[in-house]
C-alpha cells in the first residue's frame, strides 16, 4: 500500500471546511472557535472530548482486561472478581483514566499537529520527505504523553482489588505515593509506557489517511462518520495486539508499591516464567482487548473527526 500522507483531511487543517450535508449547516458560527483556541487549539479539543466520550462508554471493559493482564485469569473470573467487588467498585478508578485519557489524546492530536507544522516549516527546503517529518511529529507527540504516567500508575493501583484497602481514590493514592515513596514512584512502568507510545503514533498517524482512502467513498455525513470509526477501530485493534505485551508488563510493574524498581526485561521474563512460558498465557485478554481497542478507537476517531467538521 502507497503511503501519499501521513494522515487524514483532518491533519491538514483546511481553511475552511464543506458543510457536512449539502444545502445544511451543522457548524458552529465561522471561525469561532478558531478565534478562541488558535487555529491549532481545536485539535486539543476536539481529542480531549473524544477521549472523555470513550472513557465512558467503555471503562467496565478496560477494568475487565486489567484483570486478565495482571492476574493471567480467564475473561469470566475477571468478570467474577467485578461481581465480588461490587457495584459500587465497578467504576472505582474512573477519574484517573478519564484526566489522563482526555489530556493524553488532546496532546496526541494537538502535539502532533503542532510538531507537523513546524517540522514541516524547517524541512521546506531540506528535501526530507513528508513521511520522515510526519513520523517525527507522531513520536515527538507519543514521547510527550508519557508525562502523564502517574495518572496511568494510580489508575493501576485503584484497580488492583488487592490495594482497596489502601487507597480511597485518586487524591489519596497520589497522597500516600508522594508522601511515602516521592515523585520517583508515581513514574513506576515509564519504560514500557515510552517504548508503547512512540511507536504507536508512528503507526496510527502514518496509516489513518490511507487506510481511509480505501474504504467505500462516503457520500454523506453517516457515511464519513462510519468510515472514521472503521479507520480508527481497525488502527486501534492492530495496534492493542501489536504492544500488548508491552501492557502487560506496564500492568506488572505498576502493581507493585515500593521495593525496587525491576528493569522492562526483568518484568517481562518473571511474566513469562510465571505463565509458563506459554504465548498463550502471555496474550491472555488480548482478544478482549482487541475488541476494546476496536470500540475505543473507533469513538476517539470517529467523535474526532466529527468534532472537527463541526466546530
Amino acid at each position: 500500500m502507497a503511503v501519499s500522507t501521513m494522515d487524514s483531511e483532518s491533519a491538514r487543517t483546511p481553511q475552511s471546511e464543506a458543510p457536512l450535508v449539502k444545502g445544511a449547516s451543522g457548524k458552529l458560527p465561522e471561525g469561532m472557535l478558531t478565534a478562541r483556541l488558535g487555529p491549532q487549539g481545536k485539535h486539543y479539543v476536539c481529542g480531549s472530548l473524544a477521549a472523555f466520550t470513550n472513557i465512558l462508554v467503555t471503562f467496565p471493559i478496560q477494568k475487565v482486561l486489567f484483570r486478565q493482564q495482571l492476574h493471567g485469569v480467564v475473561a469470566t473470573e475477571a468478570v467474577q472478581q467485578l461481581q465480588r467487588d461490587g457495584l459500587r467498585n465497578l467504576y472505582r478508578g474512573l477519574l484517573p483514566p478519564l484526566l489522563q485519557k482526555s489530556t493524553t489524546v488532546a496532546i496526541m492530536f494537538g502535539l502532533y499537529q503542532d510538531f507537523s507544522r513546524v517540522l514541516l516549516d524547517l524541512a521546506s527546503e531540506s528535501g526530507v520527505p513528508d513521511i520522515v517529518t510526519r513520523s517525527f511529529a507522531a513520536a515527538l507527540a507519543g514521547t510527550t504523553e508519557a508525562f502523564l504516567t502517574p495518572f496511568e500508575r494510580v489508575q493501576t493501583l485503584l484497580q488492583d482489588h488487592r490495594h482497596h484497602g489502601r487507597f480511597n481514590n485518586t487524591a489519596h493514592t497520589f497522597r500516600i505515593l508522594l508522601s511515602e515513596y516521592g515523585i520517583r514512584e508515581c513514574y513506576r512502568g515509564l519504560v514500557p509506557i515510552l517504548l508503547r507510545n512512540g511507536p504507536s503514533n508512528v503507526l496510527f498517524f502514518g496509516l489513518r489517511g490511507p487506510i481511509k482512502e480505501h474504504l467505500p467513498e462516503a457520500t454523506n455525513q453517516m457515511g464519513n462518520l462510519v468510515n472514521d470509526f472503521v479507520c480508527g477501530g481497525l488502527l486501534g485493534a492492530g495496534l492493542g495486539i501489536m504492544f500488548y505485551p508491552l501492557n502487560v508488563v506496564k500492568s506488572r510493574a505498576q502493581a507493585q508499591v515500593g521495593g525496587e524498581f525491576q528493569s522492562c526485561s526483568k518484568v517481562f521474563l518473571t511474566v513469562w516464567r510465571e505463565r509458563g512460558n506459554s504465548l498463550t498465557m502471555l496474550f491472555r485478554g488480548a482478544h478482549l482487548n482487541y475488541h476494546r481497542s476496536l470500540l475505543s478507537w473507533g469513538i476517539i476517531n470517529a467523535t474526532y473527526e466529527l468534532l472537527l467538521k463541526l466546530l
